[in-house]
């Protein structure tokens, strides 16, 4: 899988701390570049810039916040000059993020319909919503709302002061809101319920 010379004990170790963050990093590339080919790219650029640099990883330190780092330093320094980002993103790849996302199972959806419902209209405009932000606020959300990173950090993972990380989160959900109430205030398909983006975190914090 990796093509630098290292001992099978680092790649087991590497592989070891990067295995329970694989599905967040692609959840998270696919929202930063809106396309699954491109996504599965910068997760496998990522994994490998990781691999090549992970004998300067303080071990103890946050692996985590390190190689999301990584995925959005790789992002920026490339996917985002030249991906052409789209504004829709077709029906498989919409059942893909919601799959990752959101695992709601049949059981749960026989048990549940009307919350389960709410979920699912909760997760397509939520996730659309934040499809719909510019790159710099984008990049905050899903890192604060979707990967629930602290301010702190974010900061380190971005390399901007917290201050500039509140401002950024501040402004990208009152977009969001603001994108969500338009959604809310056109005719809705019959059993849609309102959409909330406070309810919204609320209910990933719980999942």
């Amino acid at each position: 899988m990796f093509g630098f010379s290292r001992s099978n004990q680092q790649r087991s170790q590497f592989e070891a701390q990067l295995k329970p963050w694989l599905d967040g990093l692609y959840a998270s590339a696919l929202r930063l570049t809106r396309n699954e080919r491109n996504a599965e790219d910068l997760v496998q650029d990522t994994v490998m810039r990781a691999w090549r640099f992970f004998d300067r990883f303080e071990q103890g330190t946050n692996f985590r916040a390190w190689i999301f780092k990584i995925l959005t330093n790789t992002f920026i320094n490339g996917y985002r000059r030249n991906t052409r980002e789209r504004s829709l993103q077709d029906e498989s790849e919409r059942q893909s993020v919601e799959a990752r996302f959101f695992s709601a199972d049949q059981t749960e959806q026989a048990q549940n319909p009307e919350e389960y419902l709410l979920e699912r209209v909760m997760s397509e405009d939520v996730l659309a919503a934040i499809d719909a932000l510019s790159i710099d606020f984008r990049m905050v959300v899903i890192l604060a709302d979707l990967q629930e990173f602290s301010y702190k950090e974010i900061a380190d993972i971005l390399d901007v002061p917290v201050g500039t990380v509140m401002s950024r989160l501040f402004r990208g959900r009152k977009q969001l809101q603001k994108i969500l109430m338009e959604k809310e205030a056109a005719p809705a398909p019959m059993g849609r319920e309102p959409v909330d983006l406070n309810a919204f975190r609320e209910r990933k914090k719980l999942a």
